[in-house]
């Protein structure tokens, strides 16, 4: 074989050979994100109630997984913040999420009550012109006044949310002098009005949390927040309550049951 062509079929292996390297280690990626899906979900539904996850042998014998895809899905897991290691300890949970149902129509004290306290830090209550949108979502006239509320929720005393709230200020009013700090404004709701909550609609993204709200859910700037926006009516339903809830992305899980109809 002519040097040109031995010098040409040498580069063609060696081409080859990267990328048989690349695609493996892609492959190795491709395996330990779905042995991280699968583990985060074990973590959330508390399947390791010691707090210490098994040895990496174990998982690679129970997953089918090599010691470097397991290694690998712990360390993406780290980096979530939801592990940690601990020297002749091992892996251990270092953080959990809360469920959070979406199936139901409850406030956040009433969803999360088997975890701990929810507490309110009122933060704004103050009547305020309805902006455009606010004014066409509640169905009021354009210019109306609403009932402004900001309050950063905390869970067992942890930041777990910071809650926009517009309710029409025929109901604002009533409640202005209520106990917002200790209880759900669906329960005032209800109260206020003595009809009970119907339906609502909600639409849920992620979202880079800016300066302010980084600082008041003491979560780092520029850190991805579960944006949930609801719109919640009545039996009758009149809408009373437009919401949007930044939600710690480390601190929440939201799930829910799901029919699929034709």
């Amino acid at each position: 074989m002519p040097p040109a062509d031995r010098l040409r079929d040498h580069a063609g292996q060696g081409a080859t050979t990267v990328a048989a390297h690349r695609a493996h280690r892609r492959l190795r990626a491709d395996r330990a994100r779905q042995l991280a899906d699968l583990l985060r979900h074990q973590l959330l539904t508390d399947a390791y109630p010691g707090g210490t996850l098994p040895h990496e042998d174990t998982l690679a014998a129970d997953y089918r997984a090599s010691r470097n895809t397991v290694r690998e899905a712990l360390d993406l897991l780290r980096a979530e913040g939801l592990v940690a290691r601990q020297p002749g300890v091992g892996t251990v949970v270092v953080a959990r999420k809360y469920p959070h149902g979406l199936d139901r129509l409850m406030g956040l004290a009433e969803t999360l009550h088997e975890h701990g306290r929810v507490t309110n830090e009122v933060r704004t209550t103050v009547p305020v012109p309805a902006p455009a949108p606010v004014a066409e979502r509640l169905r009021l006239a354009p210019g109306s006044e609403v009932l402004y509320i900001e309050r950063l929720r905390r869970l067992n005393g942890l930041p777990l949310s910071l809650d926009l709230t517009y309710v029409p200020l025929d109901l604002g009013t009533e409640l202005l002098g209520a106990d917002l700090e200790n209880t759900d404004v669906f329960r005032l709701l209800e109260s206020v009005t003595g009809r009970p909550l119907g339906h609502a609609e909600i639409t849920l993204e992620a979202v880079t949390a800016d300066a302010h709200s980084a600082a008041v859910l003491e979560a780092p700037r520029g850190a991805a927040v579960l944006m949930l926006e609801r719109l919640t009516h009545l039996a009758d339903g009149r809408p009373v309550d437009l919401e949007f809830i930044r939600f710690r992305g480390d601190r929440i899980a939201m799930s829910g049951s799901l029919h699929r109809s034709l």
